[in-house]
């Protein structure tokens, strides 16, 4: 009893002290009100991430931050970052990286919605929201990741070369129709894996100017971009890359993939690396050197368009999982595994399955010792 009533106290006392600011304040507890804004700041304040957010007085002051504390950093920062939201679509606008340390400055535009209300609603005119990344940082991770409500973005300033992460960076994306990559270092870059996980929205891509000579790891890099029809990784140095798997899953719009530059040396793993790229029709893969590879399960499954596919060179000597390679690659006529070495191999099943029958038989003759069960 004796808490309730402190708490009726404390609740009278505030609603006579009460200011335009609290007011203000107010909104912040409103979910459905303030979606994008509240998100931010709420994440911002409660886990320290962000030490300073330049915007419009009144927003600094309904969230009650230290004027003095205000610092200018902007000499110092080399990443700058324009994005257009998509007002139709809501959910986690940015998620800032946890990182001891970190600095991320977020501008808005001020506009006469944006000052009247200190908060972002469907009905808001805000058109440009830049961020501004500080040296401290050397990992986007997750930066935007799940941030369903971002339409373009557009990476103006990016003179760093000290960022060593940039997995699921657009993972889930899933209003993200541009990215414009006029100016990105990826110079030390070492983890792309889920960069643009089922950025389903995306429809190309020009990525010619990436260098990814340091990349470790580009797994699952385009899974799931389902509307992707062009894409341009043609000056892709992958010379020290180790996994690919899942890397191009689930593109079901490609119809041709230029991976003429690519050097598989290190790959280890390339399990359904074109699983479900229904509308490959063409796949030059001549220079695949697959000397290290242990995994090629599931690797071209599905891929219903595929009419020819040259894997003379292919060394499987350390593979030992096959299942489910080119299980409905129904439009191939031929294929070539005289040269394959299935001594380590553990696992073939449904290898050849919904293959043609013409096709099962050249390669029942070609081999002798692929099991029976990699047919069914």
């Amino acid at each position: 009893m004796g808490a309730h009533n402190t708490s009726v106290n404390k609740k009278e006392g505030s609603k006579k002290n009460k200011t335009k600011s609290n007011k203000i304040k107010g909104n912040f507890q409103n979910l459905k009100g303030t979606h994008i804004l509240k998100l931010i700041f709420d994440n911002l304040r409660k886990d320290r991430c962000l030490k300073i957010v330049k915007y419009n007085k009144q927003m600094q002051q309904s969230l009650d931050l230290n004027i003095n504390d205000y610092i200018d950093y902007s000499s110092n920062l080399s990443i700058e970052i324009m994005i257009i939201p998509n007002k139709k679509e809501y959910g986690q606008f940015i998620n800032i990286t946890k990182e001891q340390e970190s600095y991320f400055h977020i501008y808005f535009n001020e506009t006469k919605e944006e000052t009247k209300c200190y908060n972002l609603t469907q009905n808001d005119k805000v058109t440009k929201i830049k961020i501004l990344i500080d040296y401290q940082i050397k990992s986007l991770n997750e930066l935007f990741k799940d941030c369903k409500c971002i339409e373009s973005i557009h990476f103006k300033k990016f003179k760093r070369s000290n960022i060593i992460d940039m997995s699921y960076i657009f993972c889930r994306c899933l209003s993200l129709k541009e990215i414009n990559f006029s100016d990105f270092n990826t110079d030390n870059v070492t983890n792309m894996s889920c960069m643009f996980f089922e950025c389903s929205q995306l429809k190309k891509l020009n990525l010619s100017k990436f260098n990814t000579s340091n990349v470790i790891d580009m797994s699952s890099m385009f899974q799931g971009c389902s509307s992707l029809k062009e894409l341009n990784i043609s000056n892709f140095n992958t010379n020290n890359t180790n996994n690919m798997i899942y890397m191009f899953c689930g593109c079901t719009q490609l119809k041709k993939l230029n991976l003429s530059n690519f050097n598989t040396i290190n790959v280890r793993n390339m399990g359904s690396m074109f699983q479900e790229c229904t509308s490959l029709k063409e796949l030059n893969i001549n220079n695949f050197n697959t000397e290290n590879v242990n995994d090629m399960s599931y690797m071209f499954q599905k891929c219903s368009a595929l009419k020819q596919l040259n894997i003379n060179n292919f060394n499987t000597a350390n593979v030992t999982d096959m299942s489910y390679m080119f299980q409905e690659c129904s439009s191939l006529k031929q294929l070539n595994i005289s040269n394959f070495n299935i001594g380590k191999i553990e696992d073939m099943s449904h290898m050849f399955s919904g293959c043609s029958e013409k096709l099962k038989k050249a390669i029942r003759a070609q081999n002798k010792n692929i099991k029976n069960n990699a047919f069914n």
